[in-house]
């Protein structure tokens, strides 16, 4: 039984071949590329449940890649290899949209609990089975269907990623009350890695953007605690 359809974009041949031969052996399906072009061209012809990009890649680099990936489908899961470890590499991983970042050299079965957690919390969906599931949010000016992943209002209906709609889902369901940074991240990344706090808060900077028609909505940071929602009514 196929757990999940994978793209692998990896220009090392020997690492490609080591990847690919590990994940089919626990059953993903992979569809390998071996350049950022190649691997957009597979991207647009089949339907994936997760994407593996190196991000050092020659024609196109694995940032370029996401972006152009990020463009047709705005919730598949994707997850950066990288042989960098400076933190402007990863944090600007993060902006592009990835849900992971892993650095080269990894383990095999690092990996794969990493494409586990995200296929889990994927499966999931935004809310949790033990609390009362609220569908559709009222916020001043906008009406934010969690559901669907849509953020009605101003005049114009936005489509929001899955990670945007798991942060203001958490955000809306304890309007006026402060969130932790840790509890946000646990149950929105997986994990409250310290690059995964700064990719957290370009979301928070997201989701500010596209509320700001409406004065009487914000979302304060609390320094060092977390965030909380407010509506001034």
């Amino acid at each position: 039984m196929i757990k999940a359809t994978i793209l692998l974009v990896e220009d090392d041949s020997n690492l490609s071949m080591v990847l690919q031969d590990y994940l089919e052996m626990l059953e993903y399906s992979i569809v390998l590329a071996r350049n950022g072009e190649e691997g957009l061209l597979h991207f647009m012809k089949k339907d994936f449940d997760i994407c593996i990009l190196d991000v050092m890649m020659p024609k196109k680099d694995g940032f370029s890649l996401a972006r152009d990936i990020r463009k047709e489908d705005k919730q598949i899961p994707i997850i950066f290899l990288t042989a960098k470890s400076l933190k402007e590499d990863r944090i600007k991983g993060f902006q592009t949209g990835c849900d992971d970042y892993i650095a080269k050299p990894f383990s095999m079965e690092e990996l794969s609990f990493r494409i586990q957690a995200i296929l889990r919390r994927c499966q999931s969906g935004s809310g949790d089975d033990s609390e009362q599931q609220i569908k559709v949010f009222e916020l001043g000016k906008y009406t934010f269907d969690a559901e669907n992943m849509l953020l009605v209002g101003n005049g114009a209906t936005r489509t929001l990623t899955r990670k945007e709609t798991a942060l203001l889902c958490i955000l809306c369901k304890n309007t006026g009350k402060l969130v932790a940074r840790d509890h946000i991240l646990n149950e929105v990344w997986g994990n409250d890695d310290y690059f995964l706090g700064r990719s957290m808060d370009v979301f928070i900077a997201k989701l500010r953007k596209y509320l700001k028609e409406d004065p009487s909505l914000s979302i304060t940071n609390v320094h060092g605690a977390g965030f909380k929602l407010e509506t001034a009514e």
